[in-house]
């Protein structure tokens, strides 16, 4: 049987920064829609520290404006350098997540990410960003059917969580800006193939006997899909007026948050169902 012993883990909202540098830690920012709460084996965090590659330059706006309204979520303890954030209390006890919490994380992930792709092939604004190779709609519904038939599982209806990040993205494509929008679409796709694949990791040791799902497998090399959809963000910000740039930097707080709650189900916080 496995020790449990602390087993920390990032699910944090952006990709081009170091894996390794992920810590853990919630935000403690109360959500328009609903808040992660941090417990248990897993922390919910936000955004993983350390510097980005060599590839990137001052003027991406990616790794500069974005990365910055990041670091004020963060703590000293998750990016040591730059962290702004106040630390939180350690909790002592630890949560397991069980295949039922994580079968929820994963139905009430694919709705997002449903919502998403939904508004980029309903906006020409956002055509380039259709089949780039990061849809995860697909990938998830062979996870989930793989998890109620393995282990006897009920699929669950869609949590609060989900419903609630999923309406904030239908309600941001109808009433908000398309800046806003990228800055959520950038985190959840870009942190899901950092910190969610760390995630990915654990989960399978704990709980699939080291299964790998498809919610972590891409087709073709994933660093050049990334960088392809990451240079189509850098171009299209560069036409941004400094309204528009200054719309996606200030959603950075919400698309963690967003993504934090849904996060919640394997940290033994509020699972929304």
């Amino acid at each position: 049987m496995m020790k449990y012993s602390t087993i920390v883990v990032s699910i944090a909202l952006a990709a081009t920064f170091s894996a390794d540098a992920f810590v853990s830690q919630s935000i403690a920012a109360k959500p328009s829609f609903v808040s992660s709460e941090r417990c248990g084996l897993f922390h919910v965090a936000a955004h993983p520290g350390g510097a980005p590659p060599a590839s990137e330059t001052a003027t991406d706006f990616i790794g500069t404006e974005l990365r910055g309204a990041a670091m004020k979520l963060h703590t000293r303890k998750q990016a040591p350098k730059e962290g702004e954030a106040e630390e939180k209390q350690e909790e002592k006890e630890r949560y397991v997540p069980t295949h039922d919490d994580y079968l929820k994380f994963l139905v009430d992930s694919q709705h997002v990410y449903e919502a998403m792709e939904d508004v980029v092939n309903e906006k020409s604004e956002l055509a380039v960003y259709k089949n780039t190779g990061l849809e995860r709609v697909a990938p998830l519904e062979k996870d989930i059917e793989f998890m109620v038939n393995e282990y006897g599982l009920t699929r669950p209806e869609v949590g609060e969580a989900g419903k609630a990040y999923a309406d904030e993205m239908r309600r941001v494509a109808k009433e908000g800006t398309i800046p806003e929008f990228m800055c959520h679409y950038y985190n959840y796709y870009f942190a899901h193939t950092a910190g969610g694949r760390m995630i990915g990791k654990q989960m399978s040791a704990l709980l699939l006997d080291k299964k790998t799902l498809e919610f972590y497998k891409w087709d073709g090399d994933l660093n050049k899909i990334k960088a392809a959809v990451k240079n189509d963000i850098e171009e299209m910000a560069a036409r941004w007026s400094r309204e528009e740039k200054d719309q996606c930097v200030d959603a950075t707080a919400a698309a963690f948050r967003g993504g934090g709650a849904i996060n919640g189900y394997l940290s033994g916080g509020r699972s929304g169902h």
